[in-house]
């Protein structure tokens, strides 16, 4: 029984370029059984990932990682993004939450080689570009580039997913600096095969659901196939509270850890404040309203008051408290800010055909469409007005007084009773969240995606040799829709302040005398889910975009073998495409209006480009077929190139070149050194423009950042000038220094609003300014097969070395502003980018992709399998073979360099959630016997520095524990109709180290069974 193995024929790039595999004819590409492990003593000549030339597999220089069919089915995956997840070098990508407050997502993922970004990674799809799935939720600042969301990708058709590493770009064009995906698709399927599976945790939650069906037939005597796979799958989304980790509701202040954080200013119910702030000083204490010392807040039906526990100071313990956090109480969780995993439901629906019009001549198409749902459960965030932001934002507290129809004659004789100056006509301030005012907290995006490929291929017999050529051409489409709720300003302004009108019922001011909009509905803003349904209706409205994203593709290629030297054939290949790519983004008509939020209207855009491109291919063989010398038994050398004309980027050429050396049977080495780029995405040039005020701003000479970062005596020093020529900077907040302090003193009680607040005016958008970024890459390794081994052992290393400069990265107002402070001197280019008011804050910022940074990236990957007959370690079992293998990503450095300051990535697990370990490594299992397969996987990080520089002085905890998991699964084949398998994934119930939510497996132990028919 033949048993198909991943990843055991992976080399180095030859010209940059990565060459996958067409692994089945080598037997180092996949292992067999016992009964096949003779080598193979022919090798046809096909068309590879990462070179349009047609040559044998066993050729092929390339560093590769192959998945296939087989893979899948054994570990039960339903995506190929599943799949993607389990290789080591590919960085996990998940619809998931990082952090409290970070929002989990689209429900797209995209690969993700090395962490270089996923807009490094180039998608194919059976060697053709596909258009991007990118939307604005998933094309952030830095990109997806041409990402290819992995759950548009059929299961059922994919004969192996090729994973080429490090560069492609002389082939491929833009993107392929990290490496290349390409998903091949079968064929030639025949028959009907249909497929269920579900799953579950342990904790009886996070369902996995999958239906599949994929059909096919030959026709015209075989000249011609079609096939058709349809496949819906479905996971529903997790909140915070499922997972203990998240739960916690973790936050930090400088080296303190705050467990059950809170934010005191405000709460559900809406908690009562004397002044409309909480900095001023207040005779020492926060401004609460107090009734006999104690701080007070409306109960959950409205109808009274009673106690609110405001928490504890996380750093004293105490009752002084500073905004915005508490240790307990009855504050508004952190937690309940963002969900933990969003839920996707997928559907896809693929035709594929193709016809032999003749024996020289094939005539193939395919059609596909795909729908990707993903539902951020929290997505859509309550209406805050609250003491944390100013008036000037909007979100500030509600202004009430005794005449306020929703209060009860009990509650205004107790608040009377606590401020005397009420009942005489004086406001109080109410800080609260309304959520209980959207219809949902739901944010839901949904992806639809079209793809249509015409394709003629040939080959034809001239001057004594052959040639063969293809001709295609492509048209992609994806729309993608984002839709949530938010708060009509205006609306809530208006249903807010509450009269009674003549006939004593409660309504809108506005509609006191005379009725100005009948469809007012006033809100009673005391208590928890009070507010009527008609004034939810009222106040909300439908928030979002629509992204339109548009692909058309011409490709000719023409190859063969030029003329016969001694070693072999001249093999060339010639190439031109001609590509069109546009995105139109048009905002929902509340936010073109600007009537949500901070009230700025975002303005629609859109944009185009087109390239022009030429490349060409030669592979010489130097040595072999009989023309060699003990230690060479074949070599050969490639060379590529390839001209870009971008109307957009300008031109860019880049080229390639490579060596592959057999030295001996079952011994080769490989190498290559290449020039690759990426073009800035449409998305990174013409992203639309809008400003409007925004917190969480990390200030690095805020007093809870200067000492942290990748060089803080730097960052320290240079916040310290930046003080001393500011006298008023660190003055003017509750608790900062008076002015006259010195600069060290200033600065040592300084915390920037725009951290907390609302605060700062932070325009954000496209670039139009950007440039192709450049990378050089270098590759080499080895493939060891020695025959002389019993069984059948490979072992595959190689290195990757990559520089690349001009990076496109995505910058946002903390990595402008610490770029500029971790820098000598503080006055390089990201200095630019924002301002800061009287008093230090950060006052104006931007939000951009920027051409600010280079990356070095070093490291290894490396592969060994041996598989063997099970009797050698169990006597009684004659027919049975195991399979071992190792698989390690050896993670080396990956810094990036921006206007000086050196970060080093690896051996962190990063803020970002994406985490770069300097180990990566997985362990597998595997016994096969006759009609059952039962796998074992072993997945393992090592313990790693929560970001760069972290030390027990700058963070409270600096060092995530190591994390290692297991998955164990099993199939049984019932005949040839009928297949039964299951599994259990983490099965130790293993979460993430501590603190992170991805550093390991969030989702824990989970169970799955599954069933495929064959007829």
């Amino acid at each position: 029984m033949r048993s198909v193995r991943r990843r055991l024929l992976a080399s180095t790039t030859v010209g940059g370029l990565v060459l996958a595999a067409g692994l089945a004819a080598q037997p180092a590409a996949a292992q067999t059984s016992a009964a096949a492990a003779a080598p193979s003593t022919t090798a046809s000549e096909v068309v590879v990932t990462g070179s349009r030339i047609k040559q044998a597999a066993t050729d092929t220089p390339a560093p590769v990682e192959v998945v296939n069919a087989q893979d899948l089915n054994d570990r039960g995956f339903v995506t190929a993004g599943q799949a993607l997840n389990d290789l080591t070098s590919i960085t996990p990508a998940q619809a998931l939450s990082t952090g409290p407050g970070v929002a989990s997502g689209s429900g797209q993922t995209f690969p993700n080689l090395f962490n270089l970004g996923p807009g490094r990674t180039l998608t194919l799809v059976d060697g053709r570009r596909f258009v991007t799935s990118a939307t604005p939720v998933t094309g952030t600042a830095s990109g997806s580039g041409s990402g290819v969301d992995t759950n548009l990708i059929p299961i059922g058709l994919i004969d192996h997913v090729d994973v080429v590493q490090a560069g492609g770009a002389a082939v491929y064009g833009s993107d392929a600096i990290a490496g290349v995906v390409n998903y091949v698709l079968k064929q030639n399927f025949q028959g009907l095969e249909m497929d269920a599976q579900a799953g579950e945790t342990s904790r009886g939650d996070y369902p996995q659901y999958s239906l599949r069906a994929t059909a096919g037939r030959n026709f015209f005597g075989d000249k011609g196939n079609v096939a058709l796979d349809v496949e819906w799958s479905k996971s529903d989304p997790l909140t915070n509270d499922d997972r203990p980790t998240p739960a916690l509701s973790r936050s930090t202040s400088g080296t303190t850890e705050i467990l059950n954080s809170r934010f005191y200013e405000f709460n559900t119910n809406g908690v009562i404040f004397t002044i409309p702030a909480p900095t001023p000083a207040c005779g020492g204490a926060n401004c609460f309203l107090r009734a006999g010392g104690v701080p007070q807040q409306f109960s959950a039906d409205g109808t009274s008051l009673i106690a609110f526990n405001p928490g504890l100071n996380p750093t004293t313990g105490g009752t002084a408290l500073i905004p915005p956090f508490a240790t307990g109480g009855d504050g508004f969780p952190l937690k309940d800010l963002s969900g933990l995993l969003s839920g996707v439901e997928r559907y896809s629906a693929n035709l594929l055909s193709h016809y032999d019009i003749d024996d020289h001549m094939k005539l193939s198409g395919s059609l596909l469409y795909g729908r990707t749902r993903g539902d951020d459960p929290v997505g859509s965030q309550g209406f805050s007005q609250t003491i944390l932001n100013t008036a000037a934002s909007g979100s500030g507290p509600i202004q009430f007084n005794r005449t306020n129809p929703f209060l009860t004659a009990s509650e205004i004789a107790a608040l009377t009773a606590a401020q005397p100056s009420f009942g005489a006509g004086a406001p109080l301030f109410l800080s609260k969240d309304f959520v209980d005012l959207l219809p949902s907290q739901d944010f839901i995006t949904t992806t639809d995606s079209w793809r249509a490929m015409l394709a003629l291929d040939g080959d034809f017999n001239r001057f004594d040799r052959n040639f063969y050529y293809s001709l295609s051409y492509s048209y992609g489409q994806v729309d993608s829709k984002q839709q949530g709720w938010a708060i009509n300003n205006a609306k809530f302004k208006n249903a807010i302040s509450a009269t009674t009108n003549a006939q004593g019922q409660i309504v809108c001011s506005i509609n006191a005398v005379t009725v100005v909009d009948p469809s007012c509905a006033p809100i009673n803003p005391f208590g928890a889910n009070t507010a009527s349904q008609g004034a939810g209706i009222y106040a909300s409205v439908p928030i979002g975009s629509s992204y339109e994203n548009q692909q058309n593709d011409f490709l000719a290629t023409l190859g063969g073998d030029i003329f016969k030297v001694p070693a072999g054939d001249l093999k060339f290949s010639v190439a031109y495409e001609h590509r069109a790519e546009s995105q139109v983004f048009r905002p929902n008509a509340a936010e073109l209006q600007g009537l949500t939020g901070t009230g700025v209207p975002v303005v629609p855009t859109s944009g185009r480009y087109y390239t022009n491109e030429v490349s060409g291919e030669l592979l010489l063989p130097i040595l072999g077929e009989g023309f060699n010398a003990p230690g060479f038994k074949s070599v050969d050398l490639s060379a590529q190139y390839r001209f870009v004309d971008n109307s957009i980027a300008g031109t860019e050429d880049v080229w390639g070149v490579g060596l592959h050396w057999e030295v001996v049977n079952g011994f080769t080495l490989r190498a290559s050194r290449s020039r690759n780029f990426r073009a800035p995405t449409l998305f990174q040039l013409f992203a639309p423009q809008s400003t409007g005020l925004a917190g969480g701003i990390e200030d690095p000479c805020d007093s809870r950042n200067v000492n942290a970062g990748t060089n803080p005596a730097v960052r320290a020093a240079n916040c310290l000038a930046l003080f001393a020529a500011n006298p008023l900077f660190g003055t003017g907040n509750a608790g900062t220094a008076p002015v006259g302090a010195s600069a060290a003193a200033r600065l040592a009680g300084f915390q920037d609003t725009s951290k907390n607040f609302s605060t700062a005016l932070v325009t954000s958008g496209g670039n139009a300014q950007l440039q192709n970024e450049i990378s050089d890459t270098t590759t080499f390794g080895f493939v060891f097969q020695p025959a002389w081994v019993p069984g059948r052992l490979t072992v595959v290393a190689d290195y990757i070395r990559l520089d690349l400069t001009n990076g496109l990265t995505g910058f946002t107002p903390s990595n402008f502003s610490q770029a500029c402070f971790d820098a000598p001197g503080a006055n390089g280019a990201t200095c630019g980018f924002f301002t800061r008011d009287a008093n230090g804050n950060i006052a104006t910022a931007v939000s951009t992709t920027f051409n600010a940074a280079s990356l070095k990236y070093r490291g290894e990957t490396m592969d060994a399998t041996y598989r063997f007959p099970s009797s050698w370690i169990l006597p009684f079992d004659s027919e049975g073979n195991i399979e071992l293998g190792t698989e390690v990503t050896h993670n080396e450095t990956l810094k990036q360099t921006v206007q000086g300051v050196v970060t080093e990535i690896v051996d962190t697990v990063g803020q970002a959630g994406l985490p770069e370990p300097r180990w990566v490594v997985r362990a597998d299992v595997r016994y096969i016997r006759g009609p059952l397969r039962v796998t074992y996987e072993a997945h393992y990080l090592p313990a790693a520095l929560a970001v760069a520089g972290a030390n027990a002085t700058n963070n409270a905890h600096p060092v995530i524990d190591s994390n290692l998991r297991h998955d164990i699964s099993a199939s049984y084949d019932f005949g040839e109709r009928f297949q039964v398998r299951a599994g259990i994934n983490n099965f130790t119930d293993k979460m993430p180290s501590y603190p992170t939510l991805s550093y390991g497996d969030i989702i824990g132990r989970a169970f799955f069974v599954g069933l495929k028919a064959k007829y």
